[in-house]
C-alpha cells in the first residue's frame, strides 16, 4: 500500500521558467531563441567548409572572402540569440540545476562568440587571399565548444524544460 505524497509545490504550467518573461521572448510554448540560434550555428558551420575548400581550392581566396562574411553574419545572429537566450534564463528560478546549465550554457556560448569574432579580426588583418591555420584551429575549437553548448540546450529544453509548454497542453496534438 502506497503512501500519500504531497502535492508538488509548482504544477508544471505554473512553473515560471514555462512561461515568457515578456511577449518578446515569443509566446507561450515557443520561444524566439532556438529559433535564432540556427544562424550563427549554420553560419559557422559553412565557414569552417569555406576553410577547408579555401585549402584544397586553386581560388583560395573567394572561399577565404566566403568564411570572413559567414563568421560574420555568424557573429551579428550570436549577438540577437543572445539577447532572446537572455530572456529565457531570467525566467529560471536562481539557485537551481536548471539555472546553473542555463549560465553554463551562456558562458560556452560567450566563449565561443569570443572565438570567433577573434577569428574575423586576425582573417581581417591578414587578408583573405587564403585561409591561416590559426584561424582555423580558433573556429574548430569554437565549434567543438559549441556542440558541447548545444548539448546544454538541449537539457534545458527537452529534460528541464525551459520554456516549453507543458504536458497537459502537449497532449492536445494527440487528440
Amino acid at each position: 500500500m502506497s503512501t500519500p505524497t504531497s502535492p508538488p509545490a509548482h504544477t508544471p504550467s505554473s512553473l515560471p521558467a514555462k512561461h515568457p518573461r515578456t511577449p518578446l521572448a515569443g509566446p507561450y510554448g515557443h520561444p524566439f531563441h532556438p529559433i535564432l540560434v540556427t544562424v550563427p550555428i549554420g553560419t559557422w558551420l559553412a565557414s569552417l567548409v569555406f576553410d577547408i575548400a579555401a585549402r584544397v581550392s586553386d581560388d583560395s581566396s573567394a572561399f577565404a572572402t566566403g568564411s570572413l562574411w559567414l563568421i560574420g553574419i555568424g557573429l551579428v545572429g550570436a549577438l540577437l540569440a543572445a539577447l532572446f537566450g537572455a530572456l529565457d534564463l531570467t525566467t529560471i528560478p536562481s539557485g537551481t540545476r536548471a539555472f546553473l546549465t542555463g549560465v553554463t550554457h551562456m558562458a560556452l556560448n560567450l566563449a565561443v562568440t569570443a572565438l570567433f569574432a577573434l577569428g574575423f579580426v586576425i582573417r581581417l588583418e591578414q587578408g583573405t587571399d587564403s585561409v591561416g591555420a590559426f584561424p582555423m584551429v580558433l573556429s574548430v575549437l569554437a565549434l567543438i565548444l559549441l556542440g558541447a553548448s548545444g548539448w546544454l540546450g538541449g537539457l534545458l529544453s527537452y529534460h528541464y524544460g525551459v520554456r516549453v509548454a507543458d504536458e497537459r497542453t502537449q497532449a492536445d496534438g494527440f487528440r
